[in-house]
This record gives structure tokens, C-alpha cells and sequence, in this order.
């Protein structure tokens, strides 16, 4: 798939910031497409704003996709309504902050059910579709966190991680198979999306400063940039994306460092949580 032009493209989690900007780019590029997400007001309004945009009107359903059978079913009704499908992006995606001992087991399965059994239902349902097209792809958000894991996070990055093996996986089956799918995981960095805002956080951590120090710290790259770095990665067929500075200096990092960065990312935790109690 070497363009987006007169492709049916099928996004989750297209109701805001990444999902949203995915929306955009594919349906100026020509794409027809089926979004969907589990905030029906964040995607009408993506809706909205395709149609006003294009002039054309995306097929757009609420769908929660820890629902596997939901799942399979919204993947045959687009197969059928549209015709075929050529590209998904699973991109719907929650977020945790907190430390593990104060992880209740109903969030951390709430970020898992979301954020790798989404990735592995809509996978599964989509993927007769995308190989019946003869030139189909599948696109697999991960995360930075995909590739580095840090303290508060024990739940995102299990699902993260999962969602690289998976998708690497896949990848390979797909090869050895010969089915005429390409697979791309997708790495982020931060992305001024509202992610962190809509996290659950534990009761430990004050919620506005996450928010802040995203915010104000990590949030460098616009969901814009990020969705016209995706597009061309997957229409470049590459099997990884790095999404931002952030993303590309930080895996380097990891590579070099191996299992050392986890050091240096305490020692700078400490001083961060030292230099926060100091000022209270």
C-alpha cells in the first residue's frame, strides 16, 4: 500500500488526539473511512470535522473494544458496508499512573483489556479483511513505553510490551505465510494528546502535577506530527515507527545502555521526588 488514495482505513480511539489526527491526514489523502471509539461525543465531533473538511462523511460507531465479540462483529459490518478494508489502526488506548501496590487488579485489567486485548480483537477480526484487500496493513499502537518501562507505569507498560510482541509476532507469521498483510508497531513519544488527563491515577499521586509535568515536560510533539510521521512510516512499509525526538533518543538510549538506564532513570526520580518534597 503505497497510498491512502480510495483505501477504506479503519481507526479505534479516532475521538481525540492521535486517533483524531490519523482521521484527518487519511481523508485528505482520498482514504474512506471507519472510525470509531468508546466516546461518542469526542468522535462525532472527528466526524464532524472530516466531513467539513473533505466534504465527505466517515462511517463513525461507538465501540468499546475490550468487547471481543463486539469486536468481530463491527469488523464483518464494515467489511460489508464498505466493501473491503484496506488499513486498520488499532489506536484506542487508556492510561495508569500510580505505583504498583496501590494498583487495585480491576485497573490494571482495565488498562490491560484496553490497551493490548483491544489491539489483539481488532487484530484478530480484521485481518481475513485486510488480507482478502491483497494489499492490506495492519498498524499497532505501542508507545515509548513499548520500549523502556519507568516506575508508576507497571500497568501501561505490560500492555505496551505486549502490544510489541504481539505485533513483531504477527509481523513474522505474516512473512512466513506469505499473507499480503505488512504489520507496523507504533512508538510514540509524548504527544500533546489528553491522554495523561483522562488517566487514572492512585491515591498517592496528585493528579494535577502528572498532568502538568506532561503537560509541560514531555508533551512535545502535536498529535498532527505525529499522525503525518505514522502515515509515512506505514506507507513507507516499515515494520517500527518512532513518533518524536524523544522516541528515537531514548530507544537509542536503551539500546546502548541496556538494562543500566533503569539506574539512571531512579536516580532521576529520586531527585525529582526529593526536590517536590522540598517545596511543599
Amino acid at each position: 500500500m503505497r497510498s491512502l488514495r480510495d483505501k477504506v482505513v479503519v481507526i479505534t480511539g479516532a475521538g481525540s488526539g492521535i486517533g483524531r489526527a490519523l482521521a484527518e491526514h487519511a481523508a485528505s489523502a482520498g482514504a474512506t473511512l471507519a472510525l470509531s471509539d468508546w466516546d461518542e461525543v469526542g468522535l462525532h465531533e472527528t466526524a464532524d470535522r472530516v466531513r467539513a473538511h473533505t466534504g465527505r462523511a466517515p462511517r463513525a460507531d461507538r465501540l468499546d473494544v475490550r468487547d471481543r465479540g463486539a469486536v468481530h462483529a463491527y469488523a464483518d459490518s464494515v467489511g460489508v458496508g464498505l466493501g473491503r478494508v484496506d488499513a486498520l489502526v488499532n489506536n484506542a488506548g487508556v492510561a495508569l499512573h500510580g505505583d504498583l501496590d496501590e494498583v487495585s487488579y480491576d485497573d490494571f485489567e482495565w488498562v490491560m483489556d484496553v490497551d493490548f486485548w483491544g489491539v489483539v480483537h481488532g487484530s484478530k477480526a480484521f485481518l481475513p479483511h485486510l488480507a482478502a484487500s491483497g494489499d492490506g496493513h495492519l498498524v499497532n499502537m505501542s508507545s515509548l513505553f513499548g520500549l523502556m518501562s519507568v516506575a508508576g507505569q507497571t500497568a501501561y507498560n505490560s500492555a505496551k510490551f505486549a502490544v510489541r510482541g504481539f505485533t513483531e509476532s504477527l509481523r513474522q507469521e505474516m512473512l512466513l505465510t506469505g499473507t499480503p498483510v505488512r504489520v507496523t508497531c507504533v512508538h510514540p513519544g509524548g504527544v500533546r494528546t489528553a491522554i495523561v488527563r483522562n488517566a487514572r491515577v492512585t491515591a498517592s499521586h496528585d493528579k494535577r502535577e502528572v498532568v502538568r509535568r506532561f503537560d509541560a515536560e514531555l508533551a512535545r510533539t502535536t498529535p498532527e506530527r505525529a499522525a503525518d510521521v505514522i502515515w509515512s512510516g506505514v506507507l513507507a512499509g516499515r515494520p517500527r515507527v518512532l513518533v518524536g525526538t524523544d522516541a528515537r533518543l531514548l530507544d537509542a538510549g536503551v539500546r546502548l545502555l541496556g538494562s543500566r538506564y533503569q539506574r539512571l532513570l531512579v536516580m532521576a526520580a529520586s531527585r525529582r521526588r526529593a526536590a517536590s518534597r522540598s517545596t511543599r
